[in-house]
């Protein structure tokens, strides 16, 4: 079940961030603590890798908030979606560790932000993933440059570089599964 409590929980919290003037730019990194709870763990008493993309969405959630981003899509009547994503696991996280999820843009090119999620226990990297995100207005993408030019931060680029622009390319050559 989606953890809709603490995803609630998580709104609430950036909203009051930003109020006390915890705002961050679009080039800061947001970070939120969480407790892994009964309902993350599998049977290998820890936490089960599909809960781990959707906390990644209390991160998500907090730095569109935070970032002012949140502000836009609700005025323009924006939506942002995932539309792909790639992720790395490397340290178990055990029921009851204290977790920091850490959110940031990596890179921006003409239609998608590419983000990047980490999950900290103890100071040391758990797992991380890159989305491709993009923007939505009546159900289609729309160019990041509008984007942009709604957060006043026309001008400011970010092209994907590094380990960013190879997920990109090795992407393009990914075949979708035959039709039945």
């Amino acid at each position: 079940m989606y953890p809709y409590l603490r995803y609630t929980k998580s709104i609430v919290d950036a909203v009051i961030a930003n109020k006390k003037g915890h705002s961050l730019d679009f080039a800061d990194t947001s970070a939120v603590d969480i407790r892994c709870s009964v309902t993350d763990i599998d049977p290998m008493m820890e936490m089960n890798n599909g809960r781990i993309l959707t906390v990644y969405d209390i991160g998500r959630t907090d730095f569109i908030i935070r970032t002012g981003l949140g502000r836009r899509l609700l005025k323009n009547r924006w939506s942002m979606v995932v539309a792909g994503s790639t992720i790395q696991y490397r340290k178990r996280i055990r029921l009851l560790d204290k977790v920091t999820i850490k959110t940031h843009i990596v890179a921006i090119d003409e239609r998608w932000i590419y983000l990047e999620h980490s999950m900290w226990v103890k100071g040391k990297p758990c797992s991380s993933t890159l989305l491709r995100t993009g923007v939505t207005a009546k159900g289609r993408v729309i160019e990041t440059k509008r984007v942009l030019e709604a957060m006043g931060k026309s001008g400011w680029e970010m092209p994907p570089t590094g380990y960013v622009k190879e997920w990109i390319e090795s992407d393009t050559h990914r075949p979708w599964p035959p039709v039945a």
